[in-house]
């Protein structure tokens, strides 16, 4: 069955119908690999890699997300195909919509972004015992538009990346942040991420992504060009590997979760 058809009817109970519109032309664009460029919806993130620092180096911070990548990815994934991905969308959308609140917590100017004192002074009133270099790792790792100021999808990451390490601090931080609500949404995009791994090293290759849409279009001649679209979309760094924190910037264009939520709303 056709994969937008049936989204269609996922979004068709959506209590906002320009919003389920909106999403689903989104979705339209993204499963059959059409729009791109710095004005699609799908590709916002990836037309600002210019302007982001490109490191070859990999920070204490990220080697620790590989190996819980890895880690995970030894007990497989739960996911048969990339449409099973895409038909989680909505969920996801909703579910992550609700970390609006705990964002809101940290934003103590209101000013929509997070700047690493307000990470601080939130960490030190939840009593959450982290270092300052960890707070600061946390907030440059997240900070993927080094602006010194976490947006909206940004937390997000920085959230789901508190979900993925499983240290005692961390540990304590998803306690103390709320995130049990969430555990299940963030589960399913580690899920996703493991689905695309196929050699489960930690990062996803161009090979790995045109493996996982040919399983879902088998037989279709554009499989290899859509793949390779949401491949760049994910790949800010150019590097020809895709690390965690990358496809979670991805997914939340994907899902219609952008860094100026507070201009659209």
């Amino acid at each position: 069955m056709n994969t937008v058809a049936l989204l269609s009817s996922h979004l068709a109970f959506a209590a906002d119908p320009d919003r389920a519109a909106a999403k689903l032309a989104g979705l339209g664009r993204f499963v059959h690999g059409r729009g791109g460029g710095e004005s699609d919806s799908m590709g916002g993130i990836l037309g600002r890699h210019d302007t982001m620092k490109k490191s070859s180096n990999c920070s204490k911070l990220e080697i620790k997300m590989v190996e819980a990548i890895q880690k995970r990815a030894a007990h497989g994934t739960s996911l048969k195909s990339f449409n099973s991905i895409i038909m989680k969308f909505p969920k996801i959308d909703d579910s992550l919509r609700k970390c609006k609140t705990i964002f809101e917590q940290f934003d103590e100017d209101s000013n929509g972004e997070i700047d690493k004192q307000e990470l601080k002074h939130c960490f030190q009133k939840l009593e959450i015992s982290f270092t300052e270099e960890e707070i600061n790792d946390l907030f440059e790792f997240c900070d993927i538009n080094e602006d010194m100021g976490m947006k909206f999808n940004e937390f997000i990451v920085f959230m789901c990346l508190i979900y993925l390490l499983n240290e005692p601090a961390v540990s304590e931080a998803k306690i103390k942040m709320g995130l049990g609500n969430l555990e299940a949404t963030f589960e399913t995009l580690v899920d996703a991420f493991v689905f695309l791994d196929k050699n489960k090293d930690g990062y996803v290759s161009k090979e790995e992504m045109v493996q996982a849409i040919n399983e879902t279009a088998t037989g279709e001649r554009s499989s290899g060009r859509i793949a390779m679209r949401r491949f760049e979309e994910m790949d800010w760094d150019k590097n020809g590997m895709v690390t965690f924190k990358e496809f979670l910037f991805a997914f939340t264009r994907w899902v219609g979760i952008d860094d100026n939520e507070d201009d659209d709303e």
